[in-house]
């Protein structure tokens, strides 16, 4: 062979190549060879409120998450949260989160036994590979706000027991265990209360995961220094994108990524972009906190009528909410800031969470489209859409065993 002919075949091949690395990734194939992940969305409300058959499907934006769009989503994971808003710290209260939580677990382990063929319980970060492989839809349970712990150190254990994986420490208000990011009172501990350090310690000890979401600054940076395993934010976002108090700045990002921990993006519109305050849809919610002390009610029917009332505002006035693009941006920021090992999604589905194309479960593979577009591999996006969680995950788990 001609050293022409040579160096043509070689040419080629070269072109070959290159045309293969350059062939666009298949968003659809990319979503399905992921282990997909949503940290937090607050489906379990709704056992409460009405009678809600998560096994059919359902419409958007009464309702955000059910399992049949899970897997049109090709979502393999959820963690459903055990969420109870802040009150007043009477023993009437404390009963009642505590009842109200556990009403919460029933219901949804109810909902799972009626749905075990498509669905099942998770209880370690290993099962939702198992899980996934029977084609079925793993739920892990956390609980959103530590309110239901009242004063009792022994709660955590039991409520480990029943299946919860992760605990936000705090809410929208201070409660025993840390100050929170937006509690119009200010700070009461300074951080994290001594109490709290103890729920800290327990919960390491048996290998919980401790959400920093919805705790204040100084509350996190006491978190952080204090675990003795890496901590993850459920559902967060970018301040430096969207300064509001309940998202991270990037001093904060920096150290969660020295610690090995994980901010999973919040898609909720007032995360993603600053709100318009001039909108109808913010002036009737502002007058709609107003009316409940900020969201601190009285009595479950009282939660229930601002629960009603603030979907009556969604319907007469409805938000402009930002776009997977924007909330894509934020994912970029944080990559660029740490790193790609440090970020994922938790939507915060029936909670408030939702974009303008991006409206329910279903719609979850609209976002890896996202991401290829600006350039992210498979690998990348196996690690944003649940492997960089999942290593958080098995490193608490991991601590836990050491302390045994």
């Amino acid at each position: 062979m001609s050293i022409t002919k040579t160096l043509t075949l070689l040419l080629l091949g070269t072109l070959y190549l290159q045309a293969c690395q350059l062939k666009p990734l298949d968003a659809a194939k990319v979503h399905e060879q992921a282990i997909t992940i949503d940290t937090h969305c607050d489906t379990p409300m709704r056992f409460l409120r009405q009678s809600f058959d998560i096994g059919k499907t359902h419409e958007a934006p009464g309702s955000r998450v059910d399992l049949p769009r899970m897997k049109e989503g090709g979502l393999d994971a959820m963690f459903f949260a055990i969420f109870t808003s802040q009150r007043q710290r009477t023993d009437e209260n404390y009963a009642l989160a505590y009842q109200m939580a556990h009403q919460m677990l029933d219901s949804t382990e109810r909902a799972l036994t009626l749905n075990d063929d498509i669905a099942s319980l998770a209880l370690r970060a290993d099962d939702v590979l198992a899980i996934e492989k029977e084609g079925k839809r793993a739920i892990y349970l956390g609980m959103e706000n530590g309110f239901p712990l009242n004063k009792d150190i022994k709660r955590v254990e039991e409520f480990y027991n029943r299946g919860i994986r992760y605990v936000t420490l705090a809410h929208t208000k201070n409660n025993d265990i840390c100050d929170s990011s937006t509690d119009k009172e200010g700070p009461e501990h300074n951080g994290l209360s001594n109490y709290g350090e103890e729920v800290l310690k327990e919960m390491n000890r048996l290998g919980i995961l401790v959400d920093v979401s919805h705790i204040s600054d100084k509350a996190f940076y006491d978190v952080l220094d204090k675990s003795t395993a890496p901590i993850f934010a459920s559902h967060s976002s970018v301040r430096s994108l969207c300064n509001h108090p309940r998202n991270m700045d990037d001093d904060m990002i920096k150290a969660l990524a020295r610690k090995g921990g994980v901010i999973q993006i919040c898609i909720l519109g007032a995360y993603i972009q600053e709100e318009d305050t001039t909108s109808l849809n913010y002036v009737k919610k502002e007058e709609l906190r107003l009316k409940y002390n900020n969201w601190t009610y009285a009595s479950d029917e009282e939660r229930k009528k601002a629960w009603g009332e603030w979907r009556e505002i969604n319907t007469k006035y409805p938000p402009v909410l930002p776009s997977i693009a924007d909330a894509v941006n934020h994912i970029d920021y944080v990559v660029n800031l740490v790193g790609i090992d440090y970020v994922g999604i938790g939507s915060d589905f029936d909670g408030g969470g939702g974009l303008s194309d991006c409206v329910d479960v279903a719609d979850f593979p609209k976002i890896t489209e996202e991401l290829i577009k600006r350039g992210y591999t498979q690998k990348d996006i196996n690690k944003i859409w649940g492997g960089n969680f999942l290593r958080v995950f098995k490193a608490v788990e991991e601590a836990a065993e050491k302390t045994i």
